[in-house]
């Protein structure tokens, strides 16, 4: 590949180089580290113009379904729990200003391990992205799921991921995440009592309900309580809508019971790791296909998969 004023061509070895620099850095720096370390001098609009081509290539052999750069995860038992989270966040671009970049997070069960005292970890996943619409993360996120049986889809109250579930995945087992949950009703107590050791006392109360299957109380206690300012009106009423929509994926004892996860935390620490690192920095403005080429670098990164991108370049 050819890249920049000078028609100086760049080797497959340090085009690789050159995208893994530039997906875990601010392109400037890279081409400072790369001269640094290697005497080679490439701008940063070269580092940028390879890792916007690569990261394409990337979107469009996964659309094409070629199988053979879609990252595996290793799996010992079918019947291992197969997670699936996915959440959004903002990015802001060019064209459109603030658009949500949507991320998957997937891994099986066996993989999580306790490293500490109520403190675990991931040992391996395998993270999608697109910045764009469901229609088009989806059909992307689909492509790294043959095969995985007893799927577990955690998420938010966001309606794009349940009507996804229950259209394509109906036998998953679909768990809203229990902070979410828990969020809704810590916020109805802060506008309800006005004594801090009452609003804490039934709160907690509240979310013993919720783990023991007893999501149905929990809505009557709201219920039976009287609004006492309109911001606790309104916020009881989404509360009850909230619950009423979601009761059947809010069966948390039972999920506790066949030794599977409840919260979503796994998805909101990826989008901090794989995604805000390098793309929520002060200033920056992405373009939407400048944006999804370097997050498509980034999750395979994550992914443990970067042999894959390698494979990608050689080719070409």
């Amino acid at each position: 590949m050819c890249s920049g004023t000078k028609n100086f061509c760049v080797s497959q070895g340090l085009q690789t180089s050159v995208c893994l620099l530039g997906q875990s850095m601010v392109y400037e720096k890279g081409s400072e580290l790369l001269k640094e370390l290697t005497r080679v001098d490439l701008s940063a609009m070269q580092i940028q113009r390879i890792c916007n081509h690569y990261g394409s290539v990337l979107d469009s052999l996964i659309k094409s379904n070629c199988t053979a750069i879609i990252p595996k995860l290793i799996e010992k038992d079918k019947k291992d729990p197969t997670y699936i989270m996915m959440d959004g966040s903002m990015l802001f671009t060019r064209e459109q200003e603030w658009k949500e970049l949507k991320l998957a997070r997937i891994f099986k069960g066996c993989q999580i391990v306790d490293i500490q005292e109520h403190r675990r970890e991931i040992m391996q996943s395998i993270y999608v992205s697109h910045l764009g619409s469901v229609s088009d993360f989806f059909p992307k996120l689909e492509r790294h799921l043959p095969g995985y049986q007893n799927k577990v889809i955690i998420g938010d109250g966001a309606k794009w991921i349940w009507n996804w579930s229950e259209d394509n995945y109906p036998g998953a087992t679909q768990i809203l995440d229990f902070y979410h949950a828990k969020e809704k009703l810590v916020l109805f107590a802060k506008y309800q009592f006005k004594n801090e050791q009452k609003r804490k006392k039934w709160t907690k109360a509240q979310c013993e309900k919720l783990r023991n299957n007893e999501v149905e109380q929990v809505m009557k206690s709201t219920q039976n309580l009287k609004a006492r300012s309109e911001e606790s009106k309104q916020a009881k009423k989404k509360l009850l809508s909230y619950y009423e929509e979601h009761e059947d994926r809010m069966q948390y004892k039972t999920y506790r019971e066949k030794g599977l996860l409840i919260g979503s935390g796994p998805i909101e620490a990826a989008h901090r790791s794989v995604i805000q690192q390098r793309m929520k920095l002060s200033g920056q403005k992405w373009s939407i296909k400048g944006a999804n080429a370097i997050a498509n670098l980034r999750c395979y990164q994550a992914s443990g998969a970067w042999d894959l991108v390698k494979k990608v370049i050689c080719a070409a």
